[in-house]
């Protein structure tokens, strides 16, 4: 069974920082692009960032020049470092890898992220 587990989530004050991670398995997490999406509350899921397995990048307009997607080959983990948090960014953030061969995709249970003074 495949499993994406997300950490990092939290309370923040706007303006603010965090860090999230999600820890794949190692063969998952080699052959897999992977992301994050989210979902504030009475809106649709929407992608935040993705990384391909050869590190390109993509990222959503609204989190341009804030977030920053990276992968750690030693820890199968990907991570989504936020600065500059605003209200706006709160929401369930949810881990996502998918196939670049295949229709193939994964889910992490998500976690949340509030901004709020």
């Amino acid at each position: 069974q495949v499993q994406l587990v997300e950490s990092g989530g939290g309370l923040v004050q706007p303006g603010g920082s965090l860090r999230l991670s999600c820890a794949a398995s190692k063969t998952i997490f080699r052959s897999y692009d992977m992301g994050w999406y989210r979902q504030a509350p009475g809106k649709q899921r929407e992608l935040v960032a993705l990384i391909t397995t050869s590190g390109k990048t993509n990222y959503a307009e609204s989190v341009k020049g804030r977030f920053t997607i990276s992968r750690d080959n030693a820890k199968n983990t990907v991570n989504l470092q936020m600065n500059s948090l605003k209200p706006e960014d709160t929401a369930v953030y949810y881990c996502y890898s998918r196939s670049p061969v295949s229709t193939t995709n994964y889910w992490g249970r998500g976690t949340q992220v509030t901004v709020s003074s």
